[in-house]
Parts: structure tokens; C-alpha cells; sequence
């Protein structure tokens, strides 16, 4: 497994549907070795706090194992890495599928903590000039992850990356995603995902609310 590129921006203003919009979805990829801190990588900056970055968004990751099933999806479209608003395109074993939440990595010299699944907002679709790619995009299993930042350092593409720990309770980005979307009745699997402590708090109360018994 390996970093194939490291993406980054700064807020722009944009008009779109009429009204002017703050946003950081425009990353491109940057050359050398590049500071991780616990709060984002370095040159990249969150437009809205109240629903992007902090300790437990620093990082946003994707497969680039994706992106070929997007250019088939959208064949007219452009995809340079950093299309999803990635911070980290990465290659190998690195997707919904395989990764659980609590899983330890490192990369160059810093460590992560994968935290919880990419929900896209609005503002994956200004990226893409095309609202339909919020629905497209969640249902798709291709949601990528955040990383929590467990100990600060410098990342370059080419970089490999090390699973240092596997959470042994083994919930997927995926399950946690199709729990969120879809699948509200499984009961065990929701205890289960309400109790995972790698699970930032807001979510964990997200799932509590929907079991049939939480205090039994």
C-alpha cells in the first residue's frame, strides 16, 4: 500500500445556484514532503468548521482504485487526484471494504487513526458541476475515510503505508455507511457500532437514538 499523492487547498469563494459559497473542495496535489498536524495537512485549510476538519477530520483519504470506476460512471469527466475533495490518494487494500474504523496506520513518519466515513456535502457536487453526484456518490460503496492524527509528521507521495493495529471488533467503513444509509433494523450490528470508542462521540449518539432498547 502506498501514498500516490497528497492534495491540499485553501478556501475560494464561488458562485453557485446564486448565492456565493466558501469552499475547500478544489484540492490539487503537491510536490516534496508535507506537514500532517492534528488538525490538517499543511497548505490545506477547512472553509467551514462547523462541518469539516478538526481532530477527528484532519485527513480525508481515497482509493485511487476508485477512480476508475468513476471515469466509467462519468466518462466525459476529468478526474485528477484530488477530485473527491481527498487530502491522501492512496493505492492498494485501502477502501470501504477492508478498513475499520480504529485501524492504525502509518505513513512517512506521522501515524493515523481511521476515525469514521466521508458523508459528501453540497459542495461535492459545485466539484463536480453536477448536484447528482451527492446520491451517486454515497450509494456508490466508495465513500473513503478520515484519519485522526496520532502523532504528527511529514508525508510525500510514493510513501508506503503500514497497518501497525486492526481494531479486532472489525467494523468496516462500509457497515457503518450502509447502517447510516440503509440498513436500520439491524440491531446487533447498530449496539455493536454505538459502543466502538474509535467512533467519534456524534456518531456514536447517532446510532444509540436507533436502537429499539438502548438501556438494556
Amino acid at each position: 500500500m502506498k501514498l500516490v499523492s497528497v492534495n491540499v487547498s485553501l478556501p475560494r469563494e464561488i458562485e453557485w445556484k446564486g448565492r456565493i459559497v466558501r469552499t475547500s473542495i478544489f484540492k490539487e496535489p503537491v510536490p516534496g514532503r508535507v506537514r500532517v498536524t492534528k488538525l490538517n495537512v499543511e497548505g490545506d485549510q477547512q472553509s467551514d468548521l462547523a462541518v469539516h476538519g478538526g481532530i477527528d477530520k484532519a485527513v480525508y483519504v481515497y482509493s485511487s482504485e476508485h477512480y476508475a470506476f468513476w471515469q466509467k460512471e462519468l466518462p466525459e469527466a476529468n478526474l485528477p487526484w484530488g477530485m473527491f475533495g481527498e487530502n491522501f490518494t492512496t493505492e492498494g487494500t485501502l477502501d470501504d471494504q477492508t478498513v475499520f474504523i480504529g485501524d492504525h496506520f502509518r505513513v512517512g513518519s506521522a501515524e493515523f487513526v481511521v476515525s469514521q466515513p466521508r458523508m459528501p456535502c453540497f459542495k461535492l457536487g459545485i466539484r463536480f458541476g453536477r448536484p447528482d453526484i451527492i446520491k451517486r456518490f454515497l450509494h456508490s460503496g466508495r465513500a473513503g475515510f478520515y484519519l485522526a492524527v496520532r502523532q504528527e509528521g511529514e508525508v510525500a507521495a510514493g510513501d508506503s503505508i503500514q497497518l501497525l493495529a486492526r481494531d479486532q471488533r472489525g467494523i468496516t467503513i462500509a457497515e457503518i455507511v450502509n447502517l447510516y444509509t440503509a440498513d436500520a433494523v439491524n440491531q446487533d450490528l447498530l449496539r455493536r457500532v454505538s459502543e466502538l470508542s474509535a467512533l467519534p462521540e456524534s456518531w456514536r449518539n447517532y446510532f444509540r437514538k436507533r436502537l429499539w432498547n438502548p438501556d438494556d
